[in-house]
């Protein structure tokens, strides 16, 4: 297996993590409950002691494992897969932009593409017309519209679901992907800030329920990005290379946009909704559970949380299994060769493989081997099922 190394820019960031001065200081008893000073570890119970050498930096402890296990390589899913949420290249109404967006599929396995970019109108249409005009693509990408949320006020649900059924008319097969601003940073046209579960928005949930269309939405970012920034996150790293990624004091909290969230759904029973990323909730399948029980409408996908996935094979694996009907595969990021890594833990029993963006996890995936009914709902029955216009015929049965 070839191994991924952060990259070398990564260590003129070393002040970012500065190591800490060696100590000889010997042993330090703590008592029960305690944590061990910094700069130190538990060497024995309620013992500490400092390495006798400086450590290194987050960014230069590397350590090659020793582990010699099974390495299964899969370029390509065992069964043709949709990727519910795509923003991929080549969408520009060129033909060779589609070709090569085409070739990049067959390299990886996908049939169905889903661009969840939110255009909508005169863009739309655009779009659409340079799929349909390929007489290789037109059956390959499939496009999502987008609402804009700016003036939320009177008026506007009739504006909105008025320019909705056209692009569904035009050919859009879905809402989506609405983004984590949602809820976040959009203004109302009072300038108060549009909560998810607002019941002005009502009107154009309804009119997705009756034109039978997904809708597919994003609420708010990884929920240690809501977190102190300290040593204890275990997304630093990230957070130190992205600052921008840090969630700023004042803003409305991982769980108030949870609970909005979840309210809008609730609100809205006879709407399908599918919940990007896991919910950020993959880190807690319990709770995720709980959600996929209580409401019959959602569902959700799995693009960019493989990293939870994959640390947590038997119970991730039960979950898949036991919500089968519920989850859709969408990988988010259009880079080729990231998909492979969810085909292996998908698919295999590998132990202890490397993620593919180590500021993401520095831990290891594991494969978490489903049962091939289930890898069939993930990679393409469930999206058929909750979304007509995808193309319903070749798929195995």
């Amino acid at each position: 297996m070839r191994r991924t190394a952060l990259p070398g820019f990564l260590a003129a960031l070393a002040f970012l993590h500065a190591p800490v001065s060696a100590q000889r200081a010997g042993a330090v008893t703590i008592q029960p409950g305690e944590e061990c000073p910094a700069g130190m570890t538990e060497v024995r119970p309620r013992t500490c002691q400092a390495p006798e050498i400086a450590p290194p930096s987050i960014l230069d402890y590397r350590p090659r494992s020793s582990l010699i296990t099974t390495e299964t390589m899969v370029p390509k899913p065992k069964y043709p897969t949709v990727d519910f949420h795509g923003h991929p290249p080549g969408l520009d109404g060129s033909a060779e932009g589609l070709r090569a967006l085409g070739a990049a599929m067959d390299e990886i396995g996908l049939r169905v593409m889903v661009a969840a970019s939110n255009v909508r109108g005169e863009r739309l249409r655009q779009v659409l017309a340079g799929i349909d005009a390929s007489p290789t693509m037109r059956d390959r990408v499939r496009v999502f519209t987008g609402i804009d949320f700016s003036g939320v006020g009177p008026g506007w649900a009739e504006r909105a679901v008025q320019q909705l059924e056209a692009d569904v008319a035009a050919g859009a097969v879905g809402i989506g992907e609405i983004s984590k601003s949602f809820g976040q940073s959009i203004r109302k046209a009072d300038g108060s800030r549009l909560r998810i579960d607002d019941p002005e928005l009502d009107p154009v949930w309804q009119a997705a329920a009756r034109l039978r269309i997904p809708v597919f939405i994003h609420t708010a970012d990884p929920q240690d990005f809501y977190r102190d920034f300290d040593y204890t996150n275990e997304r630093w790293l990230e957070l130190a290379l992205f600052p921008n990624r840090r969630i700023a004091a004042g803003q409305p909290s991982f769980a108030q946009l949870a609970q909005e969230r979840d309210n809008l759904f609730r609100r809205n029973p006879s709407t399908t909704f599918v919940m990007a990323h896991m919910g950020w909730q993959a880190n807690d399948l319990a709770t995720l559970g709980e959600l996929l029980d209580e409401l019959p409408n959602l569902y959700t996908e799995v693009g960019a949380v493989l990293y939870d996935i994959g640390r947590q094979p038997r119970a991730a694996r039960d979950f898949f299994i036991r919500y089968q009907d519920r989850i859709l595969f969408g990988k988010d990021s259009f880079q080729p060769g990231e998909y492979p890594y969810f085909w292996r833990v998908f698919e295999t029993d590998d132990d202890y493989f490397d993620y593919y963006r180590p500021y993401h996890a520095f831990w290891k995936l594991y494969g978490i081997d489903l049962p091939d009914v289930v890898l069939k709902k993930l990679y393409y029955a469930n999206a058929l099922r909750i979304t007509p216009g995808l193309p319903q015929g070749g798929w195995p049965q």
